[in-house]
Order: structure tokens, then C-alpha cells, then sequence
């Protein structure tokens, strides 16, 4: 899944490769100039000696210390960088007479680790080629400026043309990711939510139930709602009245209770409240005052042909319990199925107390 962290990962490894590219190469070249040194009876020189061991141990501290691969990346660049001058300056004056080209292909060995390792870190790069770019151009004595000139320009140009295109292109991925990671938040956020009432649904449910994170010892309550012969009024009015309803039905439960509780279409008719950090009166209480509130919407519902009414609902409730939420969910269950027992348009609460309104169904 594509988001911000993962992407500035991404751009985290890609500099530890470079990192791990740069000084390996460094290692190679060191090894290939000691032992051609060796080879040749002449002593190598002893900057070549120290990349080969500094490269070696920031290789091994790589994997356990270091955090900042960017910051590194430049401090190792401008090290190796000046000692890799030296070397040029120890072994131009070790060669005598100095073989043809030694200085051109010591400044070609330097740019072409920096363009195969550092070819998206332009700062690296010149801090790397920098030194002994200029060391060479010191020894030549200027005989040869233009031909120097050229070699070194010419990569310098090449790259900030390169570095340019590269900082373009992460901005427009980095904006594309962001965009991405808000898009996908906001329909993450969508298929939380019901559209037909606006409330949350299930899933949302489980999302808020996850983040659910009580200061203390807290008792939260689940209150599961259900419209009362809602199948006779579909059957009666229409499932497009019976969507009507269902979304005033929604609007009161959602007004009737505080900004803090969690509000869900549970599944076709059925609604349920998570009612948070209150005790068994205010539970009652709350969910009275939902009850009332439809009753209040005063919605026609005539569920056969001798008895006029309006829209109803009953309601069970239970407390919710960390350990088991579907036990929980099954008690609220249960104490709903007992008030649709006792006539609707009640309130039960499961293992403690029922509480019935002295309101009856209101005649049409």
C-alpha cells in the first residue's frame, strides 16, 4: 500500500544502496591500485591503503549505526575524495618519468565511481570529484587545461542537467504519493460510512471499536435498535418511503445522543449506539430518549388494515465488555428481542433491569 512513510523508506534504501555501491567500488579500486603497486615492487601509496580500510569499516558500521544515509553519503564522499587527491599527488610524483595519460586516467577512475554510485547526489558527487579534479589540474600545471577542462566540465554539466530532472521528478512523486495516501484515506473513510443514512457501518464500527482507548476504569454500553413491523411498511409505502424513513430515523437517533457516542446502521432497519463511559441509569436513560425522539418523528405507519400508528422502535441494552464484544453484542440482541416481545416500542437492558415508557404507540 503506497503512503508517505513508505515512500520516504523507499528513498531511505535507494541512499543505502548508494552508500554500499560507493564504497565497494572504492574497496575494488583501492585493491586493484595496491596490488598493481606490489605487483610492480613499488610501495602503495598510503591514501590508497586508507579508502581500502575506511570504506571497509563504514561497510561493517553501515548495517548497525548509522541512521542519517544523506548526511553520510556527503561526509564519506568529501573524505574519500581528498584522500583519493593525495594518492594522485603521492604516486604522479612516485612516476618518474610520468607514464603518458596517468593523470587523465586517474581523473576518469574518480568520475566514473562517482556517475555509477552517485549519479542521483549531486552534492556527493562533487564532493567526491571535486579534489581530485582539482589536484590534477594543479600537477598538469595547466599544459593541458582545455583537455581537462573539457573532462571535467563535462560530467559536472551532464549531472546538474541529471539532478535538475531527478528533483523534479521526486517532487512530482512525492505529490502524487501524498495525493494518493489522501485519496485513499477519504475512501477509506467512505467505506466506512453508510450512504444511505450517513452513519457509520460495520466496518466502521469495528474501525472505532479498535481505537476505542478508555482514561481509567471506564464502562461503556452498547444500545442495539430496531424498527419496529418495518417489513409491513416497506410492503405498504415502498422501499423508496421505507429509505426515507430509515434516514429521518437515523437523523433522531444520531441528535438524540452525544457528539462522543458512536452512532451505527447495524444492518437494514437496525441501528446500535455505543454509548461511551456511562453507567446503567444514563444507558436507560439515553436510550429512552431515542425511543421518544422517533416516536416524536411522528412518521404514518399503518402496518394492517384495523391499526393506524406511527413509526416505532425498540431497543436492548448491555454493557460491553473488552474481553468478548460479541457476547456483549448478543446480550443487547437479546434484550431487543425481549422488548419486541413485550409489545415494541420499549427499552430492555440486558441482566439488570428492564424500563418500559408509559407512552403507547400513538393512533393515527
Amino acid at each position: 500500500m503506497i503512503n508517505t512513510y513508505s515512500y520516504d523508506e523507499l528513498r531511505r534504501s535507494k541512499l543505502r544502496l548508494s552508500l554500499l555501491l560507493f564504497l565497494l567500488l572504492n574497496i575494488a579500486f583501492s585493491v586493484f591500485y595496491v596490488a598493481t603497486a606490489i605487483n610492480n615492487t613499488h610501495s602503495p601509496t598510503p591514501p590508497s591503503i586508507m579508502v581500502a580500510v575506511i570504506c571497509v569499516i563504514t561497510l561493517i558500521m553501515s548495517n548497525y549505526k548509522m541512521k542519517n544515509y544523506a548526511y553520510q553519503l556527503n561526509v564519506f564522499s568529501v573524505i574519500i575524495g581528498l584522500l583519493w587527491a593525495w594518492h594522485i599527488a603521492v604516486r604522479y610524483n612516485q612516476l618518474q618519468p610520468v607514464e603518458n595519460n596517468f593523470l587523465l586516467f586517474s581523473l576518469m577512475m574518480v568520475f566514473f565511481i562517482s556517475a555509477i554510485s552517485l549519479a542521483d547526489y549531486f552534492v556527493a558527487f562533487c564532493l567526491h570529484s571535486l579534489p581530485p579534479a582539482l589536484m590534477v589540474i594543479i600537477l598538469d600545471q595547466f599544459n593541458h587545461i582545455l583537455i581537462m577542462l573539457f573532462t571535467i566540465a563535462l560530467p559536472l554539466i551532464s549531472f546538474t542537467l541529471h539532478n535538475l530532472m531527478q528533483k523534479r521528478s521526486e517532487a512530482f512523486t512525492s505529490e502524487l504519493v501524498n495525493r494518493l495516501s489522501e485519496e485513499r484515506e477519504k475512501f477509506s473513510d467512505l467505506s466506512m460510512i453508510d450512504p444511505l443514512t450517513g452513519l457509520f457501518n460495520r466496518r466502521g464500527l469495528q474501525n472505532k471499536l479498535s481505537n476505542l482507548n478508555g482514561d481509567g476504569p471506564t464502562s461503556h454500553y452498547i444500545l442495539l435498535l430496531d424498527i419496529d413491523h418495518f417489513k409491513a411498511y416497506n410492503d405498504n409505502y415502498g422501499h423508496t418511503m421505507g429509505d426515507k424513513a430509515l434516514a429521518a430515523v437515523a437523523v433522531a437517533i444520531r441528535d438524540a445522543v452525544r457528539s462522543r457516542d458512536i452512532v451505527v446502521r447495524y444492518g437494514g432497519e437496525e441501528f446500535l449506539v455505543l454509548l461511551i463511559d456511562v453507567d446503567d441509569g444514563y444507558a436507560l436513560s439515553c436510550a429512552e430518549n431515542v425511543r421518544q425522539a422517533v416516536l416524536d418523528l411522528k412518521i404514518p405507519h399503518l402496518f394492517n388494515d384495523r391499526v393506524s400508528t406511527t413509526v416505532t422502535l425498540s431497543a436492548g441494552i448491555a454493557i460491553m465488555s473488552d474481553s468478548d464484544i460479541e457476547a456483549s453484542l448478543t446480550a443487547a440482541d437479546n434484550a431487543l428481542y425481549l422488548a419486541k416481545s413485550r409489545g415494541r416500542n420499549s427499552v430492555e437492558i440486558a441482566a439488570l433491569k428492564s424500563f418500559e415508557p408509559n407512552t403507547q404507540p400513538a393512533k393515527s
